[in-house]
């Protein structure tokens, strides 16, 4: 029975995992709290009970990994739950972001559960992959840079920011765009609650989702480049050493999650409100045509970069595995 010699943590973890997972759901249905949130708006906190059903799920479908191997019936349900559990931790990364600046979170219930969620994804894709092991005197591939075609996705994704990164500046800078001033802007970010430490960047010019895009696009370049793999030497003390695999591939599936399909689904609305079927809410802006402008330059970055970042994680990924040692 050959999956007795694969590790067993994933599967003891899931486990517990479904078990707390399911557990928090039924305490939000019990207590009337919405588990679920869209665009600051609580969900019906009848919702929980998706929660309690892909948690009992998980822990049922791993406790039966455990009993009687990694069947493939009981791979494809993993693979599943890992997809719902994915959806259920959408919008995670703004939650980090959020929090990052020192604002609060819509929803402390929902922020946790979208932490609880990412956590369930990975503990259902470890244990739905948990017979995959490298060959035996396997090792790791030389620092290498991704496919030609992998990094012209990455330039796509560079590119796809810098119309964004044009119209914050511009902002940022004091100068109008899509007709509305930076100090419009600033005065609108002071009235939905934004911290200190944002406002105080935003005084010096800088703003905030311009130096996360910076660290952004550096993230992506490190999933394509040899740099990516092998600490280099502007990092003295740890120049020459490996990088840790989860290091750059964390954020890089955090973000690739959550970016790409925002963006591609955001891209898909401003196509239906361009073309007239749906109306784009003009929210703080002077109209739903400057709303629309602001939204296909942000929805584009988002999905260009998203899709960029999942071709390039996937790419590390691959690059970074152990491989059969040459004879």
């Amino acid at each position: 029975m050959r999956w007795q010699w694969q590790p067993r943590w994933a599967r003891w973890s899931a486990v517990l995992w479904g078990v707390v997972y399911s557990g928090f759901g039924l305490t939000c249905v019990v207590s009337g709290t919405p588990l679920f949130h869209h665009g600051g708006d609580p969900g019906p906190p009848s919702l929980g009970w998706a929660a309690v059903a892909v948690g009992v799920a998980a822990a049922l479908s791993c406790g039966a990994v455990l009993r009687y191997g990694l069947l493939p019936a009981l791979r494809r349900l993993l693979w599943l739950l890992c997809v719902l559990a994915g959806i259920a931790a959408f919008s995670l990364l703004m939650d980090v972001i959020t929090l990052m600046f020192g604002q609060g979170v819509d929803s402390g219930t929902a922020a946790a559960n979208h932490a609880l969620a990412a956590v369930g994804t990975l503990l259902l894709a470890a244990t739905a992959r948990s017979e995959h092991r490298p060959a035996d005197g396997a090792r790791v591939q030389e620092p290498s840079a991704a496919s030609g075609p992998v990094q012209l996705a990455a330039w796509a994704g560079t590119a796809a920011f810098l119309p964004y990164a044009g119209m914050k500046l511009i902002w940022a800078s004091g100068g109008t765009f899509a007709g509305i001033s930076g100090a419009e802007m600033r005065a609108v970010s002071r009235r939905n609650g934004a911290s200190g430490i944002w406002l105080t960047l935003d005084s010096w010019g800088l703003d905030a989702t311009m130096l996360l895009a910076a660290l952004g696009v550096f993230l992506l370049w490190g999933l394509v480049r040899p740099w990516g793999q092998v600490f280099p030497r502007w990092t003295l003390p740890l120049r020459g050493r490996r990088v840790p695999r989860w290091l750059p591939l964390a954020p890089a599936l955090l973000g690739a999650a959550t970016l790409a399909p925002y963006g591609v689904f955001g891209i898909g609305y401003s196509a239906l409100a361009t073309a007239g079927v749906v109306t784009m809410r003009q929210g703080d802006f002077h109209s739903s045509g400057d709303a629309l402008l602001v939204a296909w330059i942000g929805m584009v970055a988002f999905a260009g970069y998203g899709l960029a970042l999942t071709a390039a994680a996937h790419s590390y990924g691959i690059r970074t595995r152990g491989l059969p040692v040459a004879s």
